[in-house]
């Protein structure tokens, strides 16, 4: 079994050297209608947005990347201080590792800036009992919290990745008790990883007094690619090919947006690349949208290039609501779209 670091630090390499999303964009499916004539001024536009809470100067959150590391640090703080800087979101990668005491610094330094919303990370597998393993207890969790000054924690739902990592936790049994029990001691937020979360989940979660979901759904990193990777250079012939059969598991990110929608606020990620993505996902039904992968690149090379790149996702935004003649977020949240391709298909599938 590969120490918590190396498989950390392998996962960030994996996602940097290697193809780890699927080929086809399921966002650029989603079509934003058109306004030759909107009347508006775009430098008076309000990209403003209230997210769990906390007012972002436009609707993004860079969601969780990494952790628990040495090279973790540097990643954590670059993105850190460009989200303080642009104030929008930032979330951390899971801190099982940090309130063991692995590299706790790598998470600690986000205290160090002032992120306007800052979201937790830790994953529900741990809230059960798992083979040879202790569960996460209660004080964890505020022990998580308090390591990155959290306002929100985050619990990842991220069976995909655990059911082809050789060292997966893949006891799911109890999982929907244990985050009712959280949430009734802490703000807790669901985040898939990847794969999308269904109506009938969505539902089930609706009562558990969670404060909203994070989609995170097919079309942007594939976890199951990335065990498949690391399971190759282990030489471990079972994993790799079960990572290969996975690698696109999982429900379109903008399918699963329009399917999940039950009443709690909505983060919609997973493939989203650029600014008409997240203007697309507010006008179908999301409070926000979030990427890791988007930015990880420029978050290993410093604060400067991740601004620049939100900056650009920003002012696409305003662009995008320009062209829809919507002069702030209630407005765009009415904006009329039409979905084409695979994912029409899905949609017609699911709902």
């Amino acid at each position: 079994m590969a120490p918590i670091k190396e498989r950390k630090a392998d996962h960030i390499d994996i996602c940097l050297e290697e193809r780890v999303e699927p080929g086809y964009c399921y966002w650029d499916d989603v079509r934003l209608i058109h306004d030759a004539l909107p009347e508006l001024d775009a430098e008076e536009i309000d990209t403003s947005a209230e997210v769990l809470g906390r007012r972002l100067d436009f609707p993004f959150i860079v969601t969780a990347i990494t952790g628990g590391f040495p090279g973790a640090k540097r990643i954590n703080e670059n993105i850190a201080a460009a989200c303080s800087d642009l104030r929008v979101g930032m979330g951390v990668g899971s801190e099982r590792a940090g309130v063991a005491g692995v590299e706790p610094d790598s998470y600690s330094v986000v205290k160090d800036y002032d992120v306007p919303l800052v979201i937790g990370n830790i994953g529900a597998p741990q809230l059960v009992a798992q083979r040879s393993k202790d569960r996460f207890a209660p004080d964890d969790v505020g022990r998580a919290m308090d390591l990155i000054g959290a306002d929100v924690m985050a619990v990842h739902l991220n069976f995909l990745q655990e059911v082809v990592q050789p060292e997966g936790d893949t006891n799911a049994r109890g999982c929907l008790d244990a985050i009712r029990g959280l949430a009734r001691e802490h703000p807790i937020i669901v985040k898939e990883t990847g794969a999308g979360i269904s109506k009938g989940v969505a539902q089930r979660l609706k009562g558990t007094g969670i404060l909203g979901m994070d989609i995170a759904g097919m079309g942007g990193t594939s976890f199951s690619a990335v065990e498949m990777y690391r399971a190759m250079a282990g030489g471990d012939t079972i994993r790799t090919n079960m990572g290969g059969s996975f690698f696109d598991w999982g429900i379109p990110a903008p399918a699963s947006l329009l399917a999940a929608r039950n009443g709690l606020p909505i983060i919609a990620s997973g493939g989203v690349l650029d600014g008409i993505h997240v203007a697309s996902s507010i006008a179908m039904g999301a409070c926000c949208a979030g990427a890791a992968h988007a930015v990880l690149r420029e978050a290993t090379e410093s604060a400067e290039a991740v601004k620049e790149k939100l900056t650009l996702i920003r002012e696409e935004l305003r662009a995008a609501m320009l062209l829809t003649g919507s002069a702030d977020m209630k407005q765009l949240s009415g904006a009329r779209y039409v979905v084409l391709g695979e994912t029409r298909q899905w949609v017609e599938g699911l709902l």
